[in-house]
């Protein structure tokens, strides 16, 4: 069976994002982007909520003509090769979505798990990680925390439906600064 995994940047005070949506405060050095990388080379499908999606597509089909960081150069030509679902009730999809996931996202998520392939990559967000893992559907979690206090923002869980148990299966500080926790669902 696939597996959802989890990858998430959050400040020191839990927050995915600063308290008018900015993301312009991660940092990703050489070992945070081969962390990335290597979370890359397990997945198959890439699973967005709405308000991610909406940041990946606004940069990522055209990265490399905005940015000469080696991390966009690497990850830019997986971000568009790799089959992306969107789960949201309105939004219809464009040109880089595969599919759109708008009902039922315990019968559709066990369906995408039960499918012959590698695992599936969650990018971000808090909304949809929430409702995944209340439903008992995240595998394993990521989390890079950044040496950065952002006073508020989108908590880096919003309020999941039940307490969920997790074990620690590493640690590791990268480029000197960024703290990774990497834990699995018992």
């Amino acid at each position: 069976m696939r597996k959802i995994i989890y990858w998430v940047h959050t400040s020191v005070d839990g927050f995915v994002d600063g308290p008018d949506g900015e993301f312009d405060w991660p940092t990703m050095g050489p070992e945070l982007s081969a962390y990335s990388e290597s979370l890359d080379r397990r997945v198959d499908t890439l699973l967005f909520g709405r308000p991610v999606w909406e940041m990946m597509v606004g940069f990522w089909p055209n990265a490399e003509s905005m940015s000469d960081d080696p991390h966009v150069a690497a990850f830019a030509p997986f971000w568009r090769a790799t089959p992306k679902i969107v789960f949201s009730r309105t939004y219809q999809g464009d040109e880089w979505t595969s599919r759109v996931i708008g009902d039922d996202l315990a019968t559709e998520v066990a369906a995408l798990k039960a499918q012959p392939g590698r695992d599936m990559l969650l990018t971000g967000g808090a909304s949809l990680a929430a409702a995944l893992t209340g439903l008992g559907l995240v595998d394993e979690y990521h989390i890079a925390v950044h040496p950065v206090v952002l006073g508020g923002g989108r908590p880096l869980f919003a309020a999941p439906e039940q307490r969920r148990k997790l074990r620690l299966v590493q640690t590791r500080a990268v480029d000197g600064q960024v703290v990774v926790s990497h834990y699995a669902a018992p």
